[in-house]
């Protein structure tokens, strides 16, 4: 049976409305982080969205040395912390060590593990002692069933508040593929399921220095891990993608977001 994750006043899991955990790659500045916050909360006033603001303070596994990471955790949790206070929305951000955890852990509401490190065992177990929801993001390398291991790392610390994320698998070099069964194999596992559609259509490493990526594609996917029965969909957004520090080809414009998410409920009343 899977369990409902409560992230404040958002429930994601079986019987709860479909959650969107929409926000910029990488905190770019206080001030464009605000700005794009501000636009995600308005549209979730609008449209009825259970939002959770997501920004990174620190994108550690870039492509490139000289690749853009973001602010820092000190500056970084601040820019999160007034956003959580403005808005008054939940917010997510990566963790990529155990003293990142304890720190951001007192800041945020869900503590996400990135891909290449969802087997990192002291990471988990300091996420899940903080009491924070925890994200875990499938990496691209493990099976769904192999996701037990990780969430079980978690899980041992008595928070039971964890979330299983589907990213796309290497499929061959500077390639991925959802493959949809994941959901369910995840789902089973007795967590709520996300889909990470914008990770999804990445292309890692192909833009010589940079991850490249198909955005155009981010819909298609969305639309199709709804109809698979996914809880929430993960989604990086961007006021203009073009222009965007981190993961910009793969992010979608903010001017779709309101569309996309319209077909995705429309989907997720059918199936659910």
């Amino acid at each position: 049976m899977t369990t409902v994750v409560k992230v404040k006043r958002v429930s994601i899991g079986k019987g709860s409305p479909l959650a969107l955990i929409a926000g910029p790659c990488v905190i770019e500045s206080h001030r464009s982080c605000m700005h794009l916050a501000g636009r995600l909360h308005d549209l979730a006033e609008a449209e009825g969205i259970p939002l959770i603001f997501k920004a990174s303070f620190d994108k550690a596994n870039r492509t490139s040395v000289a690749s853009f990471r973001g602010p820092g955790i000190d500056a970084g949790l601040a820019t999160l912390a007034a956003v959580r206070e403005r808005f008054g929305v939940p917010v997510l951000t990566d963790i990529h060590t155990v003293e990142q955890a304890r720190t951001a852990g007192q800041v945020v509401d869900v503590l996400q593990i990135p891909a290449f490190l969802c087997r990192q065992t002291d990471l988990l177990v300091a996420a899940g002692e903080t009491g924070c929801v925890v994200n875990i993001k499938k990496g691209q390398f493990l099976s769904a069933e192999d996701m037990v291991y990780a969430a079980n790392k978690v899980a041992a610390t008595g928070n039971r508040k964890i979330l299983l994320t589907e990213r796309g698998s290497s499929f061959g070099y500077q390639n991925l593929v959802a493959d949809m069964r994941n959901l369910a194999i995840m789902r089973a596992l007795g967590y709520p399921v996300v889909f990470d559609a914008t990770h999804s259509v990445q292309r890692p490493g192909a833009g010589q220095g940079t991850t490249a990526g198909d955005g155009h594609l981010v819909p298609h996917l969305a639309r199709a891990a709804v109809a698979a029965g996914c809880d929430a969909v993960f989604a990086e957004t961007h006021v203009n993608p073009s222009r965007a520090l981190s993961d910009g080809p793969n992010a979608i414009a903010f001017k779709h977001l309101r569309k996309l998410w319209r077909q995705l409920k429309a989907i997720h009343e059918i199936v659910a």
